[in-house]
């Protein structure tokens, strides 16, 4: 039966629903046939000495009160087709599946009769996805619809793309039984697998044998059907697959599958490298690229989840954080809605002390994190009028801090020509780089101290190394020496180098301090900002800051430091936390 709804919306095809009730026994048939929810139905389960069950969306009716017999299960048998290795068996020209349950002497005590729909137009909400060409990779939990979605997504990329489409049927579920495909594939090729544990080898067959632009797979479910899938992307062909599992997570934990998603390995980082990151030193990475692009979790019939690049969903998890997947549904009037999903907002705090005590975003959970109320500091709450945190938070990013200044002299403060090459001695030259770019100033590193115009030394390293002074004064190049590797002492250094020395004109940017600039060290470092610049300087009164990790704790401090500021760490770990104390 076909029904045919209004033009945006989804056509319905149940394919002889009439062709699988014949096959039951009589007094069942008859019974179903008159049913007022045939259309409907999802699977009639015959177990041998229990009552017949017909099931529907939701609920499970008994089909009669007498249990089923052994002459009726032989009776059902006798009208199907083989049963294969994976005890599926298929009626001819449909898309209906009937599996066995089978006893220890290998003889089918169980019937599951699944109904085998074609459902055109759930394609809808992917359709952009599958035109750009990358892999996709769908993920639910079974009856969700995957094998129906795969079905029509190589239909649409046969029919309307006119691509060459290659299906590897093991279970003869996508294009039915029987040697001739079901319509519903349009125009793609069905390959047939003779036993399940040869998926793999079909797999790579096709891509010799036939020249396909598009494989289409079901049920990826073996390492050696995942390394397939591997060898088929690297060689170029479009994939599209369906694998066990409702989540990314779950193939992030399956050691068989997690090659889908690039592969999960454990790595050991150098002490300084775990220090600069703020972790142990032994983490989990990322392997490879994933062999599929793009990963969507089918919630619901017509509610999915689509991460659209899958090595970021990957990296994101692996950090310990949440990521945020694209929400499409589809409503009654069969329209397609994108939602971007973003994180939870924090509860709007009463006052802006609070909002530093409270508000701490937490991308690690399910939402905001909300740590523990820190001991009252015999504080004035400031007035009721000065807004949330969180607003000064989001304000504070859209403002363009930064110093670009404009250098109209093309010399340096010596006569030197711009931009200025330093040679860093004793320094950190990441931070170095990071304070240049940030400030936008007219600097290039050099590794050679004959091209360069200025030595930017730590100066305990240069009253102990004389032969560095030596070399200078031979090739008549200046030393300019800070006191600490910090990024104030860098900035106001390098200031100084080009005759920029003015701390009341002195414009600060949050960049300079955080080390790899994500979300979690720049809201930090925002927090010590607002704290001092609303707080500490103009109220004079002391702060407590929210509880960071050791990395994170020493940012804010270099950033306290530049306002010339004492602050100290205090507490037991993890809730270890920063003081601010006024001038």
């Amino acid at each position: 039966m076909v029904e045919q709804a209004a033009s945006g919306e989804r056509q319905l095809t149940t394919d002889d629903l009439d062709k699988l009730l014949y096959i039951l026994p009589p007094d069942l048939r008859d019974r179903l046939q008159n049913h007022p929810q045939k259309e409907s139905l999802i699977e009639i389960v015959l177990d041998l000495g229990r009552e017949p069950e017909a099931r529907f969306p939701g609920v499970a009716e008994r089909l009669s009160e007498t249990v089923v017999t052994r002459e009726e299960l032989d009776y059902c048998i006798s009208q199907v087709g083989l049963f294969s290795g994976d005890n599926r068996a298929g009626i001819e020209r449909t898309l209906h599946r009937i599996s066995a349950m089978r006893n220890r002497q290998d003889i089918i005590i169980g019937l599951t009769c699944r109904v085998g729909r074609a459902v055109f137009g759930t394609t809808l909400m992917i359709r952009d996805l599958i035109e750009s060409g990358r892999s996709i990779l769908l993920l639910g939990r079974p009856g969700v619809g995957k094998t129906t979605a795969l079905r029509e997504i190589a239909r649409v990329l046969a029919d309307e793309l006119d691509k060459r489409v290659v299906i590897i049927d093991t279970s003869n579920e996508i294009a039915g039984d029987g040697d001739v495909p079901h319509p519903a594939i349009g125009r793609a090729r069905r390959m047939q697998v003779a036993r399940p544990e040869l998926q793999h080898q079909v797999m790579i067959e096709a891509v010799e044998n036939h020249m396909p632009e598009v494989i289409v797979i079901d049920e990826i479910g073996t390492e050696l059907e995942a390394i397939a899938s591997r060898t088929i992307a690297e060689r170029g062909v479009q994939l599209i697959g369906t694998a066990h599992g409702n989540r990314i997570e779950n193939l992030m934990k399956n050691p068989t599958l997690s090659d889908l998603i690039g592969g999960i390995q454990s790595v050991t980082l150098g002490d300084d490298e775990a220090r600069r990151r703020g972790t142990q030193k032994s983490i989990l990475e990322r392997k490879a690229p994933p062999t599929f692009e793009i990963a969507i979790e089918m919630l619901e019939r017509q509610r999915w989840n689509i991460h659209e690049d899958v090595a970021i969903s990957v990296d994101t998890l692996l950090r310990g954080r949440v990521p945020v997947p694209q929400e499409r549904t589809v409503d009654e009037r069969g329209e397609v809605k994108i939602i971007q999903s973003q994180p939870t907002p924090a509860p709007t705090p009463a006052s802006e002390l609070d909002a530093l005590r409270l508000a701490k975003t937490g991308w690690g959970g399910a939402g905001r994190i909300q740590p523990l109320p820190l001991p009252s500091m015999g504080l004035e709450p400031p007035g009721s009028n000065v807004r949330d945190f969180q607003s000064l938070l989001d304000e504070s990013f859209r403002q363009q801090d930064g110093f670009s200044p404009e250098f109209e002299r093309k010399t340096g403060p010596n006569g030197e020509d711009l931009p200025l090459h330093v040679y860093p001695y004793a320094v950190s030259r990441s931070q170095l780089e990071q304070v240049i770019q940030t400030l936008q100033l007219p600097i290039l590193l050099t590794k050679d101290i004959d091209h360069a115009d200025v030595v930017f030394a730590l100066r305990s390293h240069v009253k102990s190394h004389a032969k560095l002074k030596q070399v200078a004064r031979i090739k008549q190049v200046p030393i300019v020496s800070i006191k600490s590797n910090s990024i104030p002492q860098i900035a106001r250094g390098l200031r100084r180098l080009l005759n920029m020395d003015d701390p009341d004109a002195e414009v600060l940017d949050i960049n300079m301090f955080s080390a790899g600039r994500n979300n979690d060290e720049m809201e930090a470092l925002e927090e010590a900002r607002l704290a001092v610049e609303q707080i500490v300087i103009p109220k004079g009164q002391p702060v407590e800051l929210l509880p960071r990790p050791a990395l994170v704790r020493k940012m804010q401090h270099e950033l306290i430091e530049h306002y010339r500021l004492h602050s100290q760490s205090f507490g037991e770990e993890p809730n270890r936390r920063l003081r601010i104390y006024p001038a």
